[in-house]
C-alpha cells in the first residue's frame, strides 16, 4: 500500500507538470504551428500560382515566338517576291535594250548596205563608163587614122 501511496503521491505531483504540458501543447498549436501551417499553405498557394504563372508566361512567349517566326517567313516570302519582280523587270529592260540595240543594228546594217549597193552600182558604172573610153582609146591606137571608131564598135 506504501507503493500505492507513493505512486498516488507521484501522480499528484505530476498535475501540474502534465497540466503545464498540455497549456504548452495548446499555446504551441495556437501560437507556433497555426502560423507556421498558415504561411505554409501561403507559401505552396504562391508557388503554385508562381509555377502556373510561369507556365502561362512560357506558352504567351511560345505564342509569340510563334506569330513572329510567322511573321518573319511572311516577311521573307515578301522580300523573295520582290526580288524575283526585280528581276524579271530587269530581264525584261534588259531584253527591251537588246531588242532596241537589234533593230537600230538591224537599221545600220540595212543603211550601210544600200550605201555600198549605191557605192557598187556606181563603181560599175564607172568602170563600164571607164571600159568604153579604154575600149574606144585602144580602137584609135589600133585603127588607122582614118577609120571611124563608131564602126569598129558594131
Amino acid at each position: 500500500m506504501e507503493i500505492l501511496n507513493q505512486l498516488g503521491g507521484l501522480v499528484l505531483g505530476s498535475v501540474p507538470t502534465m497540466i503545464l504540458f498540455v497549456l504548452l501543447v495548446i499555446a504551441y498549436s495556437v501560437l507556433v504551428q497555426g502560423p507556421l501551417e498558415r504561411t505554409l499553405a501561403e507559401r505552396r498557394a504562391r508557388t503554385t500560382g508562381a509555377v502556373e504563372q510561369a507556365r502561362g508566361a512560357i506558352s504567351a512567349a511560345e505564342a509569340e515566338t510563334a506569330v513572329y517566326e510567322g511573321k518573319l517567313r511572311a516577311a521573307r516570302a515578301e522580300i523573295a517576291a520582290a526580288r524575283e519582280q526585280r528581276l524579271k523587270q530587269w530581264h525584261e529592260e534588259r531584253d527591251a535594250a537588246l531588242t532596241v540595240a537589234r533593230d537600230a543594228a538591224k537599221e545600220r546594217i540595212g543603211a550601210a548596205r544600200v550605201e555600198i549597193e549605191a557605192s557598187a552600182v556606181a563603181a560599175r558604172k564607172q568602170i563600164e563608163d571607164a571600159t568604153a573610153q579604154l575600149s574606144d582609146s585602144i580602137l584609135r591606137a589600133v585603127l588607122p587614122a582614118g577609120a571611124k571608131i563608131s564602126e569598129a564598135h558594131q
